[in-house]
């Protein structure tokens, strides 16, 4: 059986929620990510920052990324999965919300992340093709 540990990739490292946009796009730049986990001064996850939600939620939205923070940005609960969880459990949670990548946390610490990228490493073809499917479905029209 294939875990979310066994998928992950390790060396995620947590953007504190005090940090500036502009910082946190050098820290992805430098890391070559798009994505970081948020993490508060108790080092719990609160979140995640995309490359994407800088553009869109700072830039394109007119705010200035030296003054906003990555806290700015953490809304909502953290999703994350454990790091026992199978492909299964880690591709459902993914699907229902619709995400592309998700934090590994074990004994309330973050220890890595899976992307997309990774998913494609470790699961068979059908399985790839289905998630790419649910997550990229459009929502049904009102």
């Amino acid at each position: 059986m294939t875990t979310a540990r066994d998928m992950m990739h390790l060396g995620a490292e947590c953007v504190p929620m005090h940090e500036s946009l502009d910082r946190a796009a050098q820290i992805m730049r430098d890391k070559q990510v798009g994505s970081l986990p948020i993490c508060g001064e108790d080092n719990k996850l609160k979140g995640i920052l995309t490359d994407r939600d800088i553009v869109i939620k700072c830039i394109a939205a007119g705010h200035d990324p030296s003054k906003m923070t990555a806290g700015d940005l953490a809304q909502g609960k953290a999703i994350y999965v454990s790091a026992d969880a199978d492909e299964d459990e880690v591709l459902a949670l993914m699907e229902k919300n619709k995400i592309r990548r998700v934090p590994v946390i074990e004994e309330h610490m973050l220890i890595g992340m899976i992307s997309e990228a990774d998913l494609a490493q470790h699961l068979t073809e059908e399985k790839l093709a289905h998630f790419v499917s649910a997550i990229t479905k459009a929502p049904p029209s009102k």
